[in-house]
């Protein structure tokens, strides 16, 4: 079998490891890092031609010959030649990079351009292109005489992302911002910043605050502010318990079908909670009853009238409405009576609440009482208190 296998090698000739290239079907296949680019992106190159491996102890390169050269180009807009380098020795593939420069534009609508647009560079990586929305960047590459390999990928604005990274904050929470927006990344070998505004129902000016990109390219943008029950300054937003908050930027980038010149406020909302738990936001006392005068009862007779009255706190530091009821059953456990008070306790007030009663007839009673924040909603902003009264 060996004696097989040598003669047929020997047959063939000598056996070598480099590839020849195919000219009917040439193999050098062009990549790209994405398939589409916004309009100042940076663009990884990458180009698997082994057959351009010239020497597989040293790193080539390949393109910066006129006679076998890669072009990029967009529109009137080209680097001619351009030289990759390979990734390793004898890898046999060959990369470089370019960074697309855009053209003349007002990003965040304060009347001056924003974008320096500029084509130069023979590379690998010191390229710059000049390119306008909506056109393609195209990669050629002469692999041989006569021989060109093509690649072309899209370049496009995007349409931007607000959002609150919750639904529902709290007052004491920090509140996070990110706007992803790819378009915004002006410089991919920077970090890049924007201004957004933020308010609230009760601040509708509100504050402009600068949201920061989380790394040189990514196009994701964050801004932190902190909740104030005061006013609203610096990083600061004036917003209380039931108030929507407001985060929104002016987009000068937008995607087809709009022109060049059009923009749009792109918005999200959250909303503003308490930080203590509706069941804990007013504290209630037992209840007891008293004369007209305010003096306490312990022995209750039929058809006699007398106070049924309860205290309240608010035990939180902004205005709370409320509704309390008053609901008596009797032994039957059927109610005989319901009735509310309805008003608002400022901050941290202590409030006494009372109803006048008089019992029928001589049984066993239950004096219940509720607290909620209104009609509508029925949330409980504490738990209820129930206290049995002999009637006899």
């Amino acid at each position: 079998m060996y004696e097989f296998f040598l003669g047929f090698l020997l047959i063939l000739g000598p056996v070598y490891a480099e590839f020849t290239p195919d000219y009917q079907k040439p193999y050098a296949p062009i990549f790209t890092d994405k398939p589409v680019y916004s309009w100042t992106d940076k663009i990884l190159i990458f180009i698997n031609a082994p057959s351009w491996n010239g020497n597989s102890n040293q790193i080539d390169s390949i393109g910066e010959s006129e006679s076998h050269s890669i072009k990029i180009s967009s529109g009137e807009n080209f680097l001619k030649p351009y030289r990759l380098t390979e990734t390793s020795s004898s890898s046999g593939i060959f990369s470089g990079e370019i960074i697309l420069t855009g053209f003349l534009h007002d990003v965040d609508g304060d009347g001056l351009f924003d974008t320096h647009p500029k084509t130069t560079g023979s590379g690998p990586t010191n390229g710059f292109l000049e390119i306008e929305n909506g056109d393609s960047v195209t990669i050629s590459f002469e692999f041989a005489d006569g021989v060109v390999l093509t690649k072309s990928v899209p370049v496009n604005w995007n349409m931007g992302v607000i959002q609150f990274t919750k639904d529902f904050f709290l007052t004491t929470d920090s509140v996070e911002i990110h706007v992803i927006d790819s378009d915004l990344n002006l410089n991919p070998e920077i970090i890049d910043s924007i201004s957004i505004d933020v308010f609230s129902d009760s601040d509708s000016g509100g504050i402009h605050v600068t949201a920061t990109e989380t790394s040189e390219s990514s196009g994701n943008f964050i801004a932190n502010i902190i909740l104030s029950k005061n006013t609203s300054s610096g990083d600061r937003l004036y917003a209380v318990p039931g108030d929507n908050i407001f985060a929104k930027y002016n987009d000068h980038t937008l995607p087809k079908p709009f022109s060049k010149s059009d923009n749009q406020y792109i918005e999200t909302s959250a909303m503003i909670g308490h930080s203590i738990s509706p069941i804990n936001r007013i504290q209630t006392s037992p209840i007891f009853l008293s004369d007209r005068f305010g003096n306490s009862i312990n022995h209750v007779q039929p058809e006699t009238q007398m106070q049924i009255v309860g205290t309240i706190k608010n035990q939180i530091n902004y205005d709370q409405e409320f509704i309390y009821f008053f609901q008596i059953k009797n032994s039957d456990n059927s109610v005989v009576s319901l009735s509310w008070i309805q008003g608002k306790l400022s901050p941290n007030q202590i409030l006494d609440v009372s109803l006048s009663w008089i019992p029928e007839n001589s049984q066993n009673y239950i004096l219940e009482t509720y607290v909620w924040n209104s009609l509508n909603e029925l949330t409980p902003l504490s738990p209820p208190q129930l206290t049995s009264v002999i009637v006899d």
